[in-house]
């Protein structure tokens, strides 16, 4: 078994883990307290609708808690979304999260590709023209998994009103939404009220550093879908610990902006020493860097105990291609002294 993912540090022990984007700062001292409080409840089963969670969200993102529901991590909302809808046809933009294919791929859809600009990896005005009579959902990620790149917010607004004309639901992955500084301008979230075809997902994982408790959301003003997500899966599948650790992140407000000034400035530091090292990558808003090098980079900094992501399996790249996550100084320090030495 090979995983297509990365934070595969039970593998890779003693490795510094660049390879997985989370929060380089860790979880908030009150959403591990959170954790810890919630034991004493575990001989119960948790709220199947997680309603405390829902009402925290529906505050945050001034949204009903009707139009959300809360996952095992954003992987169970992508199946719970496509086991609800079941379309035919689907277009996915390449390079994307696998997730998204592997559950359309579950159901027997019909998967169509749009292969994104490998100059500039950026969703370009073309892509309208996939957005035919006959498609049933589009994917999309933004910022993008891997590549850190926006969609430009008038392309996306047209993507959107071109989907609503022929009928097409848009599925927006913002999971990483929440490092940028201008975040509300950014994101769909506030049409999701007014345009029930849109329908974002967000994750407690990245930016509040828990991915091992599992928590993620969607946003989405078709309640009718809402409900047949929530038949679409197992009951109970938000657990007690995951429940308390998303209420009480949603209250770490100056956590959240100092992480948005933490990563901008190391993403800057690394983009530098990049420079520097005549290394190709591209500037992205997330907090990971895409890059690319004729060397077989993984092997070389795995010798040196650092793990990356190597994304030559996603599709619509080739072998070359990587991604490092923004980390703390010391290690992203690191990590360029290695880089250097390889030269």
């Amino acid at each position: 078994m090979e995983t297509i993912h990365g934070g595969d540090v039970y593998r890779n022990p003693d490795c510094i883990d660049f390879s997985a984007n989370i929060n380089p700062i860790g979880p908030p001292e009150e959403v591990k307290q959170a954790i810890r409080d919630s034991l004493d409840k575990i001989n119960n089963y948790p709220d199947i609708y997680c309603e405390s969670l829902r009402e925290k969200l529906a505050v945050f993102h001034n949204v009903n808690k009707e139009q959300i529901i809360c996952g095992n991590g954003a992987a169970d909302i992508i199946f719970r979304y496509v086991l609800a809808l079941k379309p035919l046809k689907a277009l996915v933009a390449d390079p994307c999260f696998a997730e998204y294919e592997k559950s359309l791929e579950y159901i027997g859809t019909e998967v169509k590709h749009y292969k994104i600009n490998q100059t500039t990896f950026c969703i370009e005005d073309d892509f309208l023209e996939f957005l035919t009579d006959d498609m049933d959902i589009v994917f999309l990620c933004n910022p993008n998994n891997p590549t850190g790149k926006l969609i430009s917010h008038s392309l996306l607004l047209r993507i959107a009103e071109r989907c609503k004309k022929k009928n097409i639901k848009l599925f927006m992955d913002e999971c990483f939404m929440d490092f940028l500084s201008d975040e509300n301008k950014k994101s769909l979230i506030r049409y999701v009220c007014e345009q029930s075809f849109i329908f974002i997902l967000r994750a407690f994982t990245k930016m509040y550093a828990i991915p091992g408790i599992r928590l993620g959301y969607g946003i989405c003003s078709d309640i009718e879908l809402i409900g047949k997500m929530e038949k679409a899966g197992p009951p109970w599948n938000v657990s007690i610990p995951a429940q308390a650790a998303g209420v009480a992140a949603l209250e770490q407000r100056k956590f959240v902006e100092y992480t948005k000034t933490y990563i901008a400035q190391e993403r800057d530091y690394i983009e530098k020493n990049l420079e520097r090292l005549n290394i190709t990558y591209w500037k992205g808003s997330a907090n990971f860097i895409f890059l690319y090098d004729k060397r077989n980079l993984k092997e070389l900094l795995l010798e040196n105990k650092i793990l990356i992501r190597d994304c030559g399996n996603f599709v619509g790249l080739s072998e070359g291609f990587f991604r490092i996550a923004v980390k703390d100084r010391a290690s992203n320090k690191k990590i360029i002294e290695v880089l250097e030495s390889l030269n």
